[in-house]
């Protein structure tokens, strides 16, 4: 209650700003709610299995789940199929999918980022470490969508996207935002949890 509408720039002409719009919605949160609730991400809080059976990001041999992959000392844990229905997922887990295979995937398919996948990312054994990661590829992504500009959103997506290829840009750029909108929402809940019940142990 009481917040106020983020300011938008001032097109220097009246030509269509569905770009600027579409960047400007998701930075905003980014600048001004996201950071703020990820700042200060213990390891504890990374880590944390609040329920049994969770997915995680892991140290390569000590997982359970049916697949463990990645190319360094850590993997990441799914299945496939998915169980239904599927383990709940750890916050390294989360940041893990949106680093990867939300925003690493799309910038490797659309903005000249090098190939990743699951298989071969390194995935981060901090958390300051992932969100690090997070922040570059959110950056590649932003970069990536400003350089369309308003032309480019209206092109189609492309093979990289499957099914989706004849769908224009424009609405790859709206899922991406409301990926990221969806899980990061989840990882600032899971924060709020870990606080409330283990006081002792909360960040600061």
């Amino acid at each position: 209650m009481g917040e106020t509408l983020p300011s938008m720039r001032q097109p220097e002409t009246l030509e269509p700003v569905t770009n600027q719009l579409l960047r400007d919605q998701i930075d905003w949160l980014w600048q001004h709610q996201l950071l703020g609730r990820l700042h200060g991400m213990s390891d504890a809080e990374y880590f944390w299995e609040p329920a049994v059976g969770c997915w995680s990001v892991r140290p390569r041999g000590t997982g359970s789940a049916p697949i463990q992959v990645g190319a360094g000392e850590m993997t990441i844990d799914f299945a496939v199929p998915e169980p239904d229905p599927p383990p709940f997922t750890t916050i390294a887990w989360r940041l893990g999918h949106l680093i990867v295979s939300v925003l690493g995937l799309r910038n490797a398919s659309h903005f000249g980022r090098e190939p990743v996948d699951y298989e071969s990312f390194e995935y981060a054994s901090t958390a300051q470490e992932a969100l690090a990661q997070l922040n570059t590829e959110y950056r590649i992504w932003l970069a990536g969508v400003e350089a369309l500009g308003e032309d480019g959103l209206k092109r189609p997506c492309g093979e990289a996207e499957g099914p989706f290829a004849p769908d224009p840009m424009a609405r790859l750029v709206l899922h991406i935002h409301r990926e990221l909108i969806h899980h990061l929402s989840e990882v600032c809940l899971l924060r709020d949890l870990y606080r409330h019940t283990n006081p002792n142990g909360a960040s600061t």
